[in-house]
């Protein structure tokens, strides 16, 4: 891509784009997944109980849970979006990895939570087309503008399957481990309790630190660490 493509996708009308994330500025609507079998998870962490899932698109999505989740008490909660670079591949482009790592480990501490686990990759746009956007972040796009110039939202993620999955382990009362203040009100627009947002650190490093200040100046998220 030549220097002045990447000029004229910052100053698209007239001005760098500003948004918020997509598919949280309207409330989500619960969607119907399918149970299909579960099993035991042995982690470095402690042991899970892997609830797999499929929605209506095909998807496959994970629910993983430790302890009593349907006692009634609050719990921790991580709703993760898949990310094969940072989860799988260790990618320091991003904070996912980083962030999916704490929150398996905090549930362990504590020995009781829920993660569910979405294949939403790249925010929703796919493993290909996120890549299609590194390499415009690689010649100057922030994250927000290269979703938005492959021609997708900001972010484009639907968290309607989460609510169905909640309800079937019986987790209803969420401590929530999360930056993004969105999230929380997504779950709570499904009818899901959220009690309080936890913190996650972010692994900040020379790699994904215009990333990080790209989602908090323009995407709203609470960064730490």
């Amino acid at each position: 891509m030549s220097q002045r493509l990447v000029t004229d996708v910052l100053s698209l009308s007239g001005s760098p784009l500003m948004c918020s994330t997509q598919s949280l500025q309207e409330a989500p609507r619960a969607k119907s997944v399918h149970f299909v079998a579960s099993s035991k998870l042995p982690t470095r962490w402690g042991t899970y109980t892997a609830f797999a899932f499929v929605d209506d698109a095909g998807k496959e999505h994970l629910l993983l849970a430790m302890g009593d989740v349907a006692n009634g008490e609050p719990m921790l909660a991580r709703i993760h979006s898949e990310c094969l670079t940072g989860d799988a591949l260790f990618s320091l482009r991003c904070d996912c990895g980083h962030q999916l790592r704490s929150a398996l480990a905090r549930i362990g501490d504590e020995g009781r939570g829920v993660l569910l686990y979405l294949r939403q990759e790249g925010r929703g746009i796919g493993l290909h087309n996120k890549i299609r956007a590194y390499d415009l972040q690689d010649r100057g796009v922030d994250t927000v503008d290269a979703n938005m110039w492959l021609g997708f939202d900001a972010d484009a993620r639907d968290y309607g399957i989460c609510k169905p999955m909640l309800d079937h382990v019986g987790a209803h009362r969420l401590r929530l481990m999360t930056n993004n203040p969105a999230k929380m009100a997504a779950m709570r627009d499904l009818g899901i309790e959220v009690l309080e947002r936890i913190a996650l650190p972010v692994g900040r490093n020379p790699h994904n630190e215009a990333y990080l200040e790209t989602k908090a100046r323009r995407m709203g998220h609470l960064l730490e660490g």
